[in-house]
Order: C-alpha cells, then sequence, then structure tokens
C-alpha cells in the first residue's frame, strides 16, 4: 500500500491508495466532508479486500494531498442563503473526478462506496454515469432536500466556522466534533482520532477547502429526481443516532431509489466505530457480491 497520483481532470490530480489484488471486483471508496482518504482506516480497507475484493480509496480535491483550489470559498451568509459563487465547482464535477480515477485505473464498472458527502458523490457517479457503476453502497447520506437529513442545531457550528489553523487546536477540535456527531452506542477509540486528526494535518491541512467542498453540496441542490434515475443495485446504510444527517436523509435516499434497500444501524452515528467494522464489511461485502452476475448481464 502507497499513495500514487494520478491526473483526472484539467488542473486537478488525486491521490490515491489500493487494497487487495488487482483482477478481483474492483471497490470505490469515497470519503466526505473534509476528510481525507484516511478516514477509511487501513484495517477496515483490508478486511473488506479479504472478502475478495479490490479497494481503491483516495483524496477528493480540496483535501489532503489531492490538488487544491484556490478560489474563495463561500461565506457562511452565502451557504445559508445558497447564493454559491459561479465558480464554485459542484458534486458533478467531483463525481467526474471519481469517474475519471476509475478510468486512469481501468477499474470500471466499479462497486461505489461513500460516506456522507462521499455518499452524494457516489450517488451522483451512479446517476450521471450508469455505465461505471456496478452497484452502489451510500452510507449516513442524503438527497440534498432541505427538508431531509439536516443536521442537529447543535451541529451547524461546526459546519460554518474553519478549523483551528494550529495542529495541536486542530486536533483537540476534531476530537470534540466527533464527540458530538459520533456513534453512541459503540465504543468510543478517542486514541485513534487522534491519531487520524494528527496524520490528516501532516498530509494537508488547508482551512479552506471545506468550505468549497460544503459549497459543492449546497450548489448542487435537491437531487432527488436524479436519485431517481439510478438503476445500479443500491444499499442504502444510516445510523439512527446519526446528528450531522439525520436517518431521514437515508430513508429519503432510499425512497428516491428505486429497488434500494435501506439497512438502519441502531446506535450508529455519523462515524466508522471499529465495533462495526464486521457489520458494514459483511454489509458492504453482500451487496456487491449479489450485484455482480447483474453487473456481468449488463456489461
Amino acid at each position: 500500500m502507497a499513495e500514487q497520483f494520478t491526473g483526472v481532470g484539467p488542473g486537478i490530480t488525486l491521490c490515491y491508495e489500493e487494497f487487495g489484488r488487482r483482477g478481483d471486483p474492483p471497490v470505490l471508496l469515497i470519503m466526505g466532508l473534509a476528510t481525507q482518504m484516511i478516514g477509511w482506516p487501513d484495517e477496515f480497507c483490508r478486511q473488506l479486500a479479504a472478502e475478495g475484493f479490490h479497494l481503491v480509496r483516495f483524496d477528493n480535491r480540496d483535501c489532503g494531498r489531492s490538488t487544491h483550489l484556490s478560489s474563495r470559498p463561500p461565506t457562511p451568509g452565502e451557504l445559508l442563503r445558497r447564493r454559491i459563487p459561479a465558480d464554485n465547482y459542484t458534486l458533478s464535477d467531483m463525481a467526474d473526478d471519481a469517474v475519471a480515477l476509475m478510468r486512469a485505473l481501468e477499474l470500471e464498472p466499479a462497486h461505489v462506496v461513500g460516506v456522507s458527502m462521499g455518499g452524494m458523490i457516489a450517488q451522483t457517479v451512479a446517476a450521471e454515469h450508469p455505465g461505471s457503476v456496478r452497484s452502489l453502497i451510500s452510507i449516513m447520506s442524503t438527497t440534498g432536500n432541505r427538508w431531509r437529513g439536516q443536521p442537529a442545531l447543535g451541529i451547524y457550528r461546526y459546519l460554518l466556522r474553519r478549523a483551528p489553523e494550529e495542529k495541536d487546536a486542530f486536533v483537540e477540535y476534531l476530537v470534540t466534533l466527533f464527540g458530538a456527531i459520533g456513534s453512541p452506542g459503540f465504543p468510543r477509540d478517542e486514541e485513534r482520532i487522534r491519531d487520524v486528526a494528527a496524520r490528516s494535518y501532516d498530509r494537508g491541512h488547508d482551512p479552506t477547502g471545506p468550505g468549497r467542498q460544503l459549497g459543492a453540496i449546497v450548489a448542487s441542490g435537491d437531487r432527488t429526481s436524479q436519485l431517481a434515475q439510478i438503476k445500479a443495485p443500491t444499499l442504502v446504510i444510516h445510523g439512527t443516532n446519526d446528528r450531522m444527517i439525520r436517518k431521514s436523509g437515508g430513508r429519503a435516499t432510499a425512497r428516491a431509489i428505486r429497488g434500494a434497500r435501506l439497512e438502519l444501524v441502531e446506535g450508529m452515528g455519523h462515524d466508522l466505530p471499529e465495533a462495526l467494522w464486521p457489520r458494514l464489511v459483511q454489509l458492504i461485502a453482500s451487496h456487491a457480491t449479489a450485484a455482480e452476475p447483474a453487473a456481468v448481464a449488463a456489461g
């Protein structure tokens, strides 16, 4: 496992890593808002690869070691009024990045798995690039409908302000954040949170990147009608105790995608606690495996 880089479009280079054997069914893992690819824990990736999959995880644009843009991020007022600068990118642009990565690595079609904003990107890939997707797994995500999946009121202060610029303060900020949005039904590994936070800071701390990513979500609006176009076999996973994206977002996603199956996980919040890895691995692996004959037939 080593970091690699590939260009995916004008001015955009993505950093990625691979797990498992090439030749096994490919799985593309897409991480969420302001979270680097190491948010997919190494051991989780190894466990999923051991089920017979070739995994690729990557840093989205404006995150980690992928390209960081220089345009002005939306202000909190612009985000609240949903008036995003015209030069801000959208979820479609981020989906294009993901598809270009799949093509560069000869992964198409792949099982596409996304969490939070990564789930929105994965949904967009499935809707706009159906030939690139064997199956879709959308985790702790939503449709963009402003009446579904909204954060608990106490979470907005984390969304509308920049993370601290100094490393120790940044680490403590993420520990506090995940204390607020994490899974109350499962043990909390604060040491792992600190480790990922510190490594993320060292890999590429950018106080303005999350604002542009959040602008992409807001600029993309309500995608419910677009999700109705998805034909890939779809599994929607959502925690019953998610305070960042309420479970109504998962329910709305499953309703919007024809034939989608909804799996509500009791006690799960907006994170990937270690105690849940075996269940999540089983859910993803069984869904992807069941979709394999359909993908082969479609191809």
